[in-house]
Parts: C-alpha cells; sequence; structure tokens
C-alpha cells in the first residue's frame, strides 16, 4: 500500500516568441558563438518581448499542462509557481496566473529558490497533496531572467534566457507511478557567489546577477551528485534505476560532470540548455516537457530531476513519471 501519491498527469511549457542565436549577442557584445559553446554547450535563448512577462508565460505553460493532463483550469485547486522574477513585487505571480487562467479561486503563491524553485515548489505541492489538503496542483517554474541581466557582463548575460515549464499533479490512491521522493538543501553561506545586486529591502531596486562562474561550478557538481543519490536511497533505488535524469540546464559541462559522478550514461540525460540556455526555476519543468512531447520519457519511466541555484539552494527528485 503506498497510500496517496502525487502523480503528473501532463506537462506544458511556453517560450518567448525572440529565438536570440549567439551570433546575434556577439554583435552586441564581445563574444563569440564559440566561445560560449566551448564554455557552456549553449547556441540560443528565447528573450521575452514588451508583451511578455512571467505570468502570460507560465499561464501559457500551464494551458499546455492542464491540456495535456485532460482537465479543465476549474479542476485547479492549488498554483505553486517558483520564480526569482515576478511580475511585481506583490502581488504573488501566481495569482496573475490564477486569473489569467480563469479560476475564480483556488489557493496561489510564489515559492523563491531561483534554480532550484521548481524543485522548492515540487515538495511543497507534493507535501500539501499528501496531506489531503487539494486534490490537483500546478506547479510552474518561470522566468524572465534577460529584465535582470547586465547586458555589458558578458560572463553573465550569455548564460540566460526566458521561458516557462508546468506540471498537472493529482492525488492517487495506491499508485505505483508519481513522487517517490524529494530532498532539498541550501546553505546561505555562499550568497556572494551567485546573487542580485539589489533588491525592495537593501537598495530599492531590482538590480542585476553576479556570479562567479567557476566557484558556482565546483559546488554545482558536488552538491548535485550527493542530492541525486540521497533521493535515490530515499526511494530505494540506485542509479541502475534510472531512465532519465531531467537536470537544471546551467551548463553542459556540469550535466557531464554530474552524470559521471554519478556513473550515468550521457544518453540517458536530457540536454536543452543548447537551445533554451539557463532559464533558472523554468528549465527543470521546461526539459520535462521537451522531453516529454518529442517521446523520450514514457509512461512508467524513472525520472530524476535536479537543481541548484543561489542562495546556494539545491535538490533533487525522484519521480515515476
Amino acid at each position: 500500500m503506498n497510500g496517496v501519491r502525487s502523480v503528473i498527469l501532463g506537462t506544458g511549457s511556453a517560450l518567448p516568441a525572440r529565438r536570440v542565436s549567439n551570433a546575434e549577442l556577439a554583435q552586441q557584445i564581445d563574444t563569440s558563438d564559440e566561445w560560449i559553446v566551448e564554455r557552456t554547450g549553449i547556441r540560443f535563448r528565447h528573450i521575452a518581448g514588451p508583451d511578455e512577462t512571467t505570468s502570460t508565460l507560465a499561464a501559457d505553460a500551464a494551458r499546455a499542462a492542464i491540456a495535456a493532463a485532460g482537465i479543465e483550469a476549474r479542476d485547479i485547486d492549488l498554483i505553486v509557481l517558483a520564480t526569482a522574477t515576478p511580475d511585481q513585487t506583490f502581488p504573488a505571480s501566481a495569482t496573475k496566473v490564477q486569473a489569467l487562467l480563469g479560476i475564480e479561486d483556488c489557493v496561489a503563491f510564489d515559492v523563491a529558490a531561483v534554480c532550484s524553485g521548481f524543485l522548492y515548489a515540487l515538495q511543497v505541492a507534493d507535501s500539501m497533496i499528501r496531506a489531503g489538503a487539494y486534490a490537483r496542483a500546478l506547479v510552474i517554474g518561470a522566468e524572465t531572467f534577460s529584465r535582470i541581466l547586465d547586458w555589458e557582463d558578458r560572463g553573465t548575460c550569455v548564460l540566460f534566457g526566458d521561458g516557462a515549464g508546468a506540471i498537472v499533479l493529482a492525488a492517487e490512491e495506491d499508485s505505483e507511478r508519481g513522487i517517490l521522493a524529494t530532498k532539498l538543501h541550501a546553505d546561505g553561506r555562499h550568497n556572494d557567489l551567485l546573487y542580485v545586486d539589489g533588491g525592495p529591502s537593501t537598495t530599492g531596486t531590482v538590480g542585476k546577477v553576479r556570479m562567479k562562474g567557476r566557484e558556482v561550478f565546483r559546488h554545482a557538481v558536488v552538491n548535485l551528485a550527493a542530492v541525486m543519490g540521497e533521493s535515490l536511497g530515499a526511494a530505494g533505488l540506485t542509479a541502475a534505476d534510472v531512465d532519465w535524469v531531467v537536470p537544471h540546464q546551467a551548463n553542459a559541462r556540469i550535466l557531464d560532470a554530474t552524470a559521471k559522478k554519478l556513473g550515468l550514461a550521457p544518453e540517458k540525460v536530457v540536454v536543452t540548455v543548447d537551445q533554451h540556455a539557463n532559464t533558472s526555476a523554468a528549465s527543470v519543468p521546461l526539459a520535462l516537457d521537451t522531453a516529454v512531447r518529442d517521446g523520450r520519457v514514457r509512461r512508467g519511466d524513472l525520472l530524476v530531476l535536479e537543481a541548484m541555484g543561489g542562495g546556494f539552494t539545491w535538490g533533487a527528485a525522484v519521480v515515476r513519471y
């Protein structure tokens, strides 16, 4: 008897209309396609236009996930939106998504854990569903990181893109599928390695992304391999049981190094960083939806989702899709 589990009914994603290549960036800043690809694996990213915001992208991804789940928007009773780039300081962008979807009443709030935000939001929604408080949840990761980039800092501005990904979670009794284990961590001592240099209570401004890439890389490989092993252990499984790893799409070298550390074949890692760049909280659900829709991820597959972001925060989830 498994009790109540949170099962993924459907996935969805959304990208801004504007697709920007490395070559286009090289016309604006001191960089090149070769330099970016060699260091990051990134070739393209999508940049939000004036009428595209975190909430509009999130709502589009949510509509796709709801359609894939075969339900109606009114069936949703919980929305948890992970983002570091909300439309406004308040109210929560999740409430704007609720309104855009035409849902008159549900619980809706944001979670802020940067690139790990979707994993944090997933565990929050899973806990609330298993507690019996809610039956169907939208868990969304959505970002417009282009709004907080310093476009003169080639070390950071080439890394990020905008987008959204969403899943519909539903309570199911004694299901073999669903979220099997989730492990989350944070270590605030590393704030100065990846942060935004502004905020309402400090500068009164939005600020820009600042990062010490080499140090972040080192922590990412160690922390992500450890938390993936920890989450698999909690589920009573090993790396040999995994069909697909759906990682945070930060850097191709981090993806390769993490897989190698766990002894996973590169072919088992879903990679979209070349097409979408780092979309922060959106990257895991965006990559998941991509792999579901192109047929790689199938019902019954065992997935490990993982991410690490500023804070540092990091986490992993083991999911039977």
